[in-house]
């Protein structure tokens, strides 16, 4: 008699459990949807800064270079003042 009278009790404990199955089925949906956004946001977010690193990289040597020609140009001016000025001494 005593399985009889638990009976009521067991099948709500059941019906119980298997709502909260479903609200954690639907709570995994939900945070792996919001992991995928995540990861999608991550992904967009570092392609934009590797773009960017590129283009500084690509700023930076451009720069490097013009610093490079204007130093060569004031080497060869001074050069040129010096040879100026050694032959108006030498006059």
């Amino acid at each position: 008699m005593h399985d009889m009278t638990d009976l009521p009790y067991l099948r709500a404990r059941v019906q119980e459990l298997e709502e909260k199955v479903e609200q954690l089925r639907l709570s995994r949906r939900v945070l792996m949807n919001l992991i995928e956004k995540i990861e999608k946001d991550r992904a967009g977010f570092l392609n934009r800064l590797e773009k960017e690193n590129r283009k500084l990289h690509q700023n930076n040597y451009r720069y490097a270079k013009w610093l490079l020609y204007k130093n060569r140009q004031i080497v060869e001016l001074e050069l040129k003042l010096h040879n100026t000025n050694s032959s108006n001494s030498s006059k």
